[in-house]
């Protein structure tokens, strides 16, 4: 009498192997979402940490943002910021570093301003839009293929609206497939925004305070 064997035919294999291939496919984007949303989280987390300490230095210096022509990250580091952790966007990938002269930094100042290549050195009564006005946002810089974070803390680092600006800046967001980018507005709450809607500079039926992002004195005020 014959026995019924219990061994995978190789039919059988292929389809479990098929399966298998099949749930990855599933389950790699899914794991892809949660660690960008994951990221995305932590990158508002170390905005809310640098508008803290921000809002700390301006009530210990008369509301001045920063020292005009000064590196704004090194005045609040170590003082109000002891790590230098919080400077680097989790969508950086350099490695991490608390050596003060190489240090990554992803996030910049605004960089349209009246004093050099930020708005260090103006008041915070100046900014007549303070919830619509961009403070500090992830700092990317471009090259002819790729996308990038270079800041340092020996260089001031600066953000700026579009992509045409001198040196080379971000084409995109941080994450979203680059269509959205999170930032730090001057009443010091934390937004997501789409990449279109960051580079705004004008009003628009759904931005109405649009002409205040970049432009701390408002339409008609040279930035």
């Amino acid at each position: 009498m014959k026995t019924k064997s219990s061994a995978f035919t190789l039919i059988e294999l292929l389809v479990v192997i098929v399966i298998i291939a099949v749930l990855l496919g599933i389950a790699f984007p899914v794991f892809s979402t949660v660690q960008e949303k994951g990221r995305a989280t932590q990158d508002l987390n170390n905005l809310r940490q640098l508008g803290i300490a921000t809002g700390t230095y301006l009530n210990d210096n008369d509301g001045v943002i920063f020292t005009a022509g000064g590196i704004w990250m090194t005045q609040l580091h170590p003082k109000y910021l002891p790590s230098w952790k919080i400077f680097q966007s989790p969508f950086d990938k350099r490695t991490a570093s608390e050596v003060d002269a190489s240090a990554p930094v992803s996030y910049g100042l605004n960089g349209h301003g009246a004093n050099g290549p930020n708005i260090a050195g103006i008041t915070t009564d100046q900014i007549v839009r303070p919830t619509a006005y961009i403070l500090i946002a992830p700092a990317q810089t471009r090259s002819s293929t790729s996308v990038a974070f270079s800041g340092i803390p020996t260089v001031p680092v600066t953000v700026y609206k579009a992509a045409s600006v001198p040196g080379g800046t971000a084409v995109g967001g941080t994450h979203n497939h680059r269509t959205r980018i999170n930032a730090l507005f001057a009443d010091f709450h934390v937004d997501s925004l789409s990449w279109k809607d960051f580079l705004l500079d004008s009003d628009s039926n759904a931005q109405a305070d649009a002409n205040y992002r970049w432009n701390y004195g408002g339409p008609g005020v040279p930035p």
